[in-house]
């Protein structure tokens, strides 16, 4: 599985250990965060994940920021994405068996490293089970197509500006 992982200068360690430990796995990862402490932007690096995840279904989002709630914030504004802030174990099964999650959200300075790494684990390999979950994703898609429309394509944004 394809895991296009990204953080701000709040989850550089975080996802350093994620890769570290799951690579030897077979995920294959792409790293689209900084690899500085250095304070850079986290709406930058939802955006990128979320545009590769919404490009290649198939593949999963991981982000970090220093408590997540900013990536999910801003992943979730994009079409297609459902990204879930996840602070225990239960809420990342439950985020895959009933909402289908694609993009994963963690917080770099305020989860332990062992409980994200078991996040992460049971995230990666909870499978959604569909059934009556369907009516709400369905829901969720409905609203999407109501309120979000495709921009333009040279509208990706660019640090900086």
């Amino acid at each position: 599985m394809k895991v296009y992982i990204a953080n701000d200068h709040g989850g550089v360690e975080l996802k350093n250990r994620i890769i570290q430990e799951f690579a030897p796995k077979g995920y294959e990862f792409v790293n689209l965060g900084t690899d500085t402490t250095d304070i850079v932007r986290y709406p930058y690096y939802a955006e990128q994940v979320a545009k590769h995840v919404e490009q290649d279904p198939e593949s999963r989002g991981i982000l970090i920021c220093s408590t997540g709630i900013g990536m999910s914030m801003a992943a979730n504004k994009f079409k297609g994405i459902r990204a879930a802030l996840c602070t225990d174990a239960y809420m990342a099964k439950m985020t895959r068996k009933h909402n289908n999650s694609n993009v994963l959200c963690l917080g770099g300075q305020v989860t332990g490293i062992l409980e994200a790494l078991d996040m992460v684990e049971i995230w990666l390999t909870t499978e959604f089970e569909g059934g009556r979950h369907c009516i709400s994703l369905g829901l969720l898609d409905e609203i999407e197509d109501k309120l979000l429309r495709e921009p333009p394509a040279d509208s990706v944004m660019t640090p900086g500006k």
